[in-house]
């Protein structure tokens, strides 16, 4: 097989128009734009790190801004691409199971509006089609199906393509941590004090950013990007990366999917824009400037619910609290998701010491324990949030709940802390000021 490889990024010609890729080349960065104007990210153009690279040129000082980096897809892969393009939808593995666990899973959606639901045991009984599954209930449950004319089949393919497009390998950013937050999502919508004010696109805008707000996570954060010089660092002028990759590439798959094609141009517009406006408040740097603003509202008790500027500021919150919510959830997952967001900071620090780069705050396994971390995340930015939440709402069961959990697990961690060495990693006061200083000195950006 030959191909003739175009200059233009991701352009390929093929002598023969019948045979069959089997591997398709992507010459650095590929977005697409489409008729509203939005940059979207192509499909499958993830932010990959060549390390080999940053082996080679980590002294130069100049980490891959000489070469042009040519990335392979593998054949998997594209093969998986070109069947959703062709509109054939992968079958979910879910025949492979029995009744016994079916049962056990459709029990566990009768009650997904349960704060204990356990997303690690829904996600095995649907055989890792969590993300899909809950989505195409929710949509059901929520009548937003209906509401907005949504085809069943491409509404699976576009949730199949979200899904897949979050890394398993990450411990912590992958789909099963955007099925915990849009299970979470799904709770705060039910709040009475929100509830009565949401119109349904309020609620799809609010699903549909949560089970999207990570997607692609490369498993490093923005000041890696940045220091290895990636391209999509480049891109978005060291502002928001992560965090800009998600919603656009959100946005290629809701164009590719054409799941709202049959909606009004400006109505699709406005989603998108929304889209990116409810993503980008995930930005962990912008903390302050939501918790300021939240602060002064209650405190000026100006909140108009019947207006859609100030509905649209409370799903972000609402959304910030759901991608932050793991320290409010029982002991027992709670646990496990610090395990696995600490992972996933020394996986980074592994890296970044390999490559003889400075190790990144929080990710050096040898002087950050995960104790240490947990209690000052919980201390500097996870409290903060929920107390003005839970006066949001007025102290709702849900929200008291919540608080009751995050001192219980604050107050095990602190227990962990004490039984350690003090050589395996510093205390609350090691870990929370440089939490709270990391999402204070970033620059702030702005939601479009």
């Amino acid at each position: 097989m030959s191909c003739l490889m175009v200059e233009r990024c991701g352009k390929i010609l093929f002598e023969n128009r019948d045979q069959n890729a089997k591997c398709v080349c992507m010459l650095g960065d590929v977005r697409l734009r489409g008729q509203t104007g939005v940059p979207a990210e192509r499909r499958g153009s993830y932010p990959f790190i060549d390390f080999r690279l940053l082996n080679n040129t980590t002294h130069s000082g100049e980490i891959g801004t000489k070469k042009k980096v040519k990335r392979l897809l593998s054949f998997q892969r594209y093969f998986h691409a070109s069947r959703l393009l062709r509109g054939i939808i992968p079958q979910a593995p879910l025949h492979l199971l029995d009744e016994d666990y079916l049962g056990q899973a459709r029990h566990m959606l009768s009650k997904v509006g349960m704060w204990d639901f356990d997303i690690f045991l829904f996600d095995r009984l649907t055989n890792g089609n969590s993300l899909v599954t809950l989505l195409c209930h929710l949509f059901n449950t929520h009548g937003l199906i209906h509401h907005f004319k949504l085809d069943m089949v491409t509404l699976h393919r576009f949730l199949v393509m979200v899904q897949e497009d979050y890394h398993s390998q990450n411990p912590y950013h992958n789909a099963v941590h955007a099925a915990d937050v849009t299970q979470a999502m799904h709770c705060y919508l039910k709040e009475p004090k929100l509830a009565s004010f949401l119109t349904p696109l309020d609620i799809m805008l609010g699903l549909l950013a949560a089970a999207a707000h990570d997607v692609d996570h490369p498993g490093v954060n923005q000041p890696f990007l940045i220091k290895t010089n990636h391209h999509l660092a480049s891109l978005y002028q060291n502002i928001s990366v992560l965090e800009n990759h998600h919603w656009r590439s959100t946005i290629g798959m809701l164009r590719e999917s054409r799941l709202l094609a049959h909606l009004p141009k400006e109505m699709t517009q406005d989603i998108e824009q929304q889209l990116g406006s409810l993503i980008l408040a995930t930005d962990i740097n912008r903390q302050n400037e939501f918790l300021t603003r939240l602060k002064a509202h209650l405190h000026n008790k100006d909140l108009r619910l019947e207006d859609a500027h100030d509905r649209h500021f409370m799903l972000q919150i609402a959304l910030k609290c759901a991608d932050i919510c793991n320290p409010c959830r029982i002991w027992e997952m709670s646990k496990q998701w610090s395990e696995r967001v600490c992972e996933e900071f020394y996986r980074q620090g592994d890296l970044e010491q390999k490559f003889e780069l400075e190790i990144s705050p929080l990710c050096n396994q040898q002087k950050d324990s995960i104790p240490s971390i947990q209690i000052g995340f919980m201390t500097y930015i996870v409290e903060p949030l929920f107390r003005e939440w839970a006066r949001f709402t007025g102290n709702s069961p849900l929200s008291e709940n919540m608080l009751s959990h995050l001192a219980h697990n604050k107050a095990q961690w602190k227990s962990l802390l004490h039984k350690q060495p003090r050589s395996s990693g510093g205390g609350p006061e090691h870990a929370g000021p440089g939490t709270e200083k990391e999402a204070q000195t970033e620059p702030d950006a702005g939601a479009p």
